[in-house]
């Protein structure tokens, strides 16, 4: 490992499990203290949920600013990083409802929005045999501290109800960490892009954001990937937070599951599959061809649906729940890294730009599909439907599978 890559992975490997902590209070922590602490409504409930995604919705601004000021995507994601620092440590101090939501649905969006930044970086930094490798050994850190954390918190706050305060300055001081150590990254420009000054980028920062969304169009391999993207992820991210409402109910014998059941079977057991396959995954990133991984990954995705939503025996949700682990894990991996196998370098944080502002689209949609869903069908078609759209998504990824196989068997013959 030379030198630069050796550096930023230790670096990485340290600010990974600030970026858990993070990741937590974010995920589970902020809402749960809008609703306890400030008796939060549904709007602001709502406000705290779309934060990340609108973070990830700006990925495409985002990056065009970055293009604009000659920054190196390290410096970038370190100034941004400073930002979330801010808004958590401000929102320590808030007292009401409305100042507390604003403060953590922004503080939650610039964490976010430094992923198409970071992909930058991992591209430029990790050689291509060993970038999933390298990642899900980081990524790995990552999971591990945010199970801590999540334990921690959920003790810290039973101890002390009123301690919220101390779980956002946490996060800040985690973010601020985070932005002083990507800052001290080996400093690479993004190839292509060395010696771009402020003046010499683009026409403005309207044109570059829609020169991100342009390869779209131009690019039928990317185009394509992004609407089988779209169908996996409505079609998970539906199912997702009716897991609870499901495990909620009484069961077909009428016996009501108990905090703790509900707690093994949506977060215990999948994140426990999550942190000891990541490693796995990332090899597979390294070695397998993109388009099979990812249609393996779907087709996990679909069977924890179906095993969770249609099985009633607790053995047949706990294999979907480690299905679901699984592929989340993997799915971690991929999302993360996938745009560094179908574009040049210097395009990454572009194209990962884009992925995440349709990623933020989904984050947004999937909620109020799900819930209207609920309403009308009965949670059964609501999973066959949502498994189906992934098997779509992988219909969709066919061609490619097949061209690319074919491709490497005629190289082979000749």
């Amino acid at each position: 490992m030379v030198d630069g890559v050796r550096t930023t992975f230790r670096l990485e490997c340290v600010r990974s499990a600030f970026a858990g902590v993070v990741e937590t209070v974010v995920a589970t922590f902020a809402l749960l203290v809008a609703v306890r602490h400030f008796g939060a409504s549904s709007g602001s409930k709502a406000w705290l949920v779309a934060g990340p995604n609108m973070g990830l919705m700006a990925g495409p601004v985002v990056v065009a600013l970055f293009h604009r000021t000659g920054f190196t995507p390290a410096i970038a994601a370190s100034l941004v990083q400073w930002m979330a620092a801010i808004l958590f440590g401000t929102a320590a101090f808030a007292s009401s409802e409305g100042g507390y939501v604003v403060l953590v649905a922004a503080a939650g969006a610039a964490v976010a929005a430094t992923v198409p930044l970071m992909t930058q970086v991992y591209q430029d930094a990790y050689p291509d045999a060993d970038r999933g490798r390298l990642f899900s050994r980081a990524f790995f850190i990552r999971i591990a501290a945010s199970v801590g954390a999540g334990a921690l918190m959920g003790r810290f706050l039973d101890w002390r109800p009123d301690g919220h305060p101390w779980l956002l300055g946490g996060a800040s001081f985690c973010c601020g960490a985070s932005a002083v150590l990507v800052a001290r990254f080996p400093r690479m420009m993004v190839r292509g892009n060395e010696g771009v000054g402020r003046r010499e980028v683009g026409d403005g920062m309207i044109s570059r954001t829609l020169s991100g969304l342009r390869f779209v169009g131009t690019d039928g391999v990317f185009r394509r990937t992004l609407i089988s993207w779209m169908f996996l992820g409505i079609g998970n991210l539906v199912m997702l937070p009716l897991r609870v409402e499901l495990l909620a109910r009484p069961d077909s014998e009428g016996v009501i599951r108990t905090a703790e059941e509900i707690a093994l079977l949506t977060a215990v057991i999948p994140n426990v599959a999550r942190l000891f396959t990541t490693l796995w995954w990332g090899r597979l990133f390294d070695r397998w061809n993109f388009f099979v991984l990812r249609a393996l990954l779907n087709f996990l995705f679909a069977a924890a649906i179906l095993a969770f939503f249609l099985g009633d025996r607790m053995w047949v949700l706990v294999v979907g729940a480690i299905l679901y682990g699984l592929a989340n894990s993997g799915g971690d991996v991929v999302w993360s890294l996938w745009v560094t196998k179908v574009t040049v370098p210097e395009r990454v944080a572009d194209y990962m730009a884009v992925h995440t502002f349709f990623t933020g689209i989904r984050g947004v949609l999937a909620p109020v599909i799900a819930y209207a869903a609920m309403e009308r069908f009965p949670l059964a078609w609501t999973a066959w439907g949502c498994a189906i759209a992934i098997l779509v998504a992988n219909v969709i990824l066919l061609p490619e599978i097949v061209e690319r196989r074919a491709g490497r068997s005629a190289s082979r013959g000749g």
